[in-house]
């Protein structure tokens, strides 16, 4: 998922609360004419309204529904009996928060809003989320229905669009620590810190096994091995899930399938990206062999929902296959929970909207996340419907996943934000295992053997990018692309270095490696600025001439030289293995980098391994590729 193109904030919670303290979202107002009223829901029947302490002010007669003693699919198929068709064509409505106007949740029903890459409340702190994502729900439970909407974040290495929540290192870098319970541990906590602003729909994990570097999604991936994958997505979904409260979080496998055998010139996307959204040309074995099978162990776990993939499979957009979507999600891997579309993807499927609309969700698509036009996507499914070209049958089915997945979170008994959590976002404990995190990603590519560094060393200098939050974060952090400086509360290389040395060691700063003093250690700081989805596809991911320059230049005046590469992905290093005593591949290790340091100075064991091949020349990347420089699992 991603959040180009988004439309100006519109402060809309702010505006929503001040609504609801004067009452003008009355019951009445909304939603109550015939048209709106099935034969099974009489006018007469009180509205249930609740506020944000979760207490039900009043219960209508005769809506098993709002029984939670009743089994869920009692529960589903009474209200599904209840709806109209314009109830549940709300209910496959997903909008991206800045496209949601004042009365928008009540007027369409809307199933779900979400978070893309930086939508975020004009005052970013997690109490301002919740107010926000509790105002949505205020008005979504003042309808007829009353049906809880469920808000969804891209929350791939934490609660990383809130700033002061603790993000952990990019699931490349958790790939190299290898370690399940560590993964499960980072899934947990971030659950509790979604929770605590109100969203319980992750758009995590991702399940690509990655075939080619040259991907701008590399680093969301955790290794090119599929058991890898399998072994700490499922790791993730579990932690993500095993919070025992109300509402429960829902994990999202993602993007089905195979979106990490994308071939490299194959994407058509109008910003000139090369390789995202591309296609594969796989034949089937491979794709069940390589790619499939961690889907079906997240399914396994207890995935109840799955997001579609921008990509094609041999020149067929994945959003409109059937056999893929209802063929293999659900028919093989026995996938009974929601499928929802990425950004607009349906729009990809053909140039008539109509004709893609209907494609999509003939082929299993649930929910649409639209992002921006809900009135266009509604008008047309509901056109479609009434033509006959998408059978109802096929809206009840999907509107029925839609209602189960929210009754089995409980978010009919408990929809707003976990307040009494809101400590717990950026804590001491997160961020301490977001450091320990860090510390178990590096991994020594040469001379490892001279690892731990001296922490009673007289001088060091420290050069590149090591003190910055947001290089180390990388995309998907505050803002859908990241960027570099101060985005978020953090520990920087540099501050795990003056932490790990003694107190009279000096350290010196040189973001370009100019000093005029010798030191005993020089630790220089490069790799890649921050970037996301396609606007990362790169043809030759190395280091720049830059970074080459800033090697250099502390080389002469240093003894031991250790090179401290940060990235979404392995790069060609060019010189800097023969300049340098040491290289370790830290990756993109988040608010907490500090544990790089840890890991150099012997605070933290080095145990990281690669996740993936690192080669050293062009010819060993991408398919078919020559035989690499390092191979995966190495550490030297």
């Amino acid at each position: 998922m991603k959040a180009q193109g988004r439309l100006a904030g519109r402060c809309w919670y702010t505006l929503a609360l001040a609504v609801l303290a004067v009452g003008a979202l009355s019951v009445a107002a909304v939603s109550r004419d015939d048209e709106h009223v099935s034969e099974n829901d009489e006018q007469s029947d009180s509205v249930r309204l609740k506020t944000p302490t979760g207490k039900a002010e009043s219960v209508p007669e005769g809506r098993r529904y709002l029984d939670a003693s009743l089994s869920v699919d009692e529960r589903v198929e009474d209200l599904l009996a209840r709806m109209t068709l314009e109830e549940k064509l709300g209910q496959m409505t997903q909008i991206e928060v800045d496209s949601v106007n004042p009365g928008d949740v009540a007027h369409y029903g809307l199933g779900s809003v979400l978070s893309g890459g930086g939508g975020v409340p004009p005052d970013n702190n997690p109490e301002a989320w919740a107010d926000m994502i509790d105002a949505f729900q205020e008005e979504a439970l003042s309808i007829r229905l009353g049906i809880p909407l469920i808000y969804g974040v891209d929350a791939v290495h934490g609660h990383n669009n809130v700033v002061g929540a603790t993000i952990f290192p990019h699931n490349i870098g958790l790939g190299a620590a290898g370690d399940a319970e560590l993964v499960r541990d980072i899934g947990e906590a971030t659950a509790i810190e979604m929770l605590a602003t109100g969203a319980s729909w992750n758009f995590a994990p991702v399940l690509a096994v990655p075939q080619d570097i040259r991907w701008g999604r590399t680093y969301e991936a955790y290794s090119d091995d599929t058991d890898i994958v399998t072994k700490l997505s499922v790791a993730f979904l579990e932690g993500l899930q095993s919070i025992e409260r109300l509402p429960l979080v829902v994990g999202t496998p993602k993007h089905f399938v195979a979106d990490g055998a994308v071939e490299w010139g194959t994407s058509e996307h109008p910003e000139g990206w090369r390789i995202d959204q591309g296609d594969t040309s796989i034949g089937e074995e491979e794709l069940r062999e390589v790619h499939l099978a961690p889907y079906k162990a997240a399914i396994d776990a207890g995935a109840r929902t799955v997001m579609g993939s921008f990509s094609s499979w041999q020149g067929v957009k994945l959003h409109g296959r059937r056999d893929v979507l209802t063929g293999m999600l659900r028919d093989d891997l026995g996938f009974d929970g929601l499928l929802v579309s990425d950004w607009g993807a349906i729009d990809q499927i053909d140039p008539d909207y109509r004709t893609a609309v209907v494609t999509a969700v003939n082929a299993g698509i649930d929910m649409n996340m639209v992002p921006y036009d809900a009135q266009r996507w509604v008008g047309t499914l509901k056109a479609a419907v009434q033509d006959g070209d998408v059978p109802l049958e096929r809206i009840d089915e999907a509107v029925r996943r839609i209602l189960r997945v929210k009754f089995e979170m409980g978010l009919f008994e408990q929809p707003f934000a976990v307040r009494e959590l809101l400590p717990e976002v950026g804590s001491k404990n997160h961020r301490a295992l977001a450091r320990r995190a860090a510390a178990a990603s590096v991994v020594p590519l040469v001379g490892g053997d001279r690892l731990p560094l001296d922490r009673s060393v007289g001088r060091v200098l420290v050069a590149g990018e090591a003190d910055d939050v947001g290089t180390a974060a990388g995309g998907w952090t505050i803002t859908w692309q990241g960027r570099r400086g101060d985005i978020t509360p953090g520990a920087t290389i540099l501050q795990g270095v003056e932490e790990a040395v003694s107190a009279e060691t000096h350290v010196e700063v040189s973001r370009l490696g100019h000093t005029d003093e010798s030191a005993e250690i020089g630790i220089v700081v490069v790799g890649e600025a921050p970037y996301a989805e396609g606007v990362g596809d790169v043809e030759v991911p190395a280091l720049s001439e830059e970074d080459h320059g800033i090697i250099a230049r502390a080389r002469a005046h240093v003894d031991t030289l250790v090179v401290v590469v940060v990235s979404g992905r392995p790069l060609l290093l060019g010189t800097a293995t023969d300049l340098a005593d040491v290289v370790v591949a830290a990756w993109l290790p988040g608010s907490e980098a500090a544990g790089v340091a840890d890991a150099l100075f012997g605070v933290e064991e080095l145990t990281g391994t690669l996740p993936m091949a690192w080669p050293d020349a062009i010819d060993q990347i991408g398919p078919g590729r020559a035989k690499p420089w390092l191979p995966r699992g190495h550490s030297g």
